[in-house]
């Protein structure tokens, strides 16, 4: 049995889906035998983890699956290996940039209370 990495994707409606389109792309680790024992695997999960539910304002929530768009072997399982990679372009790179560093400020925080036990 090998590791592999899968991206399932989701497409998430709201009510009468008069909005902008929203999907959600998770990556999964699967316990497999070979690529396509691990690509049915992730689509099965996918599929069980549809889901339908109401949301704050009563409306109807869908997480709908799409289908798995990847699926990569992963090679050696040791600290620090890349699980992932992707490239990101932005026109405005200091906005970019400074998201990053507020949202490792936040996980350092957030770190740092629950590491004091006053959670």
């Amino acid at each position: 049995m090998k590791w592999y990495m899968a991206k399932i994707v989701y497409q998430i409606i709201c009510g009468e889906a008069d909005h902008n389109s929203q999907f959600d792309e998770q990556l999964r680790l699967i316990h497999a035998e070979n690529n396509i024992h691990a690509f049915h695997k992730a689509r099965n999960i996918g599929k069980q983890e549809e889901d339908c539910f109401l949301n704050y304002v009563n409306k109807p929530v869908q997480w709908k699956f799409i289908d798995v768009s990847e699926i990569h072997l992963l090679d050696v399982l040791s600290d620090g290996a890349e699980v992932y990679s992707k490239i990101y372009e932005d026109e405005r790179p200091d906005i970019y940039i400074r998201s990053i560093r507020v949202k490792a400020a936040h996980l350092l925080a957030s770190g740092s209370y629950q590491a004091t036990g006053l959670n």
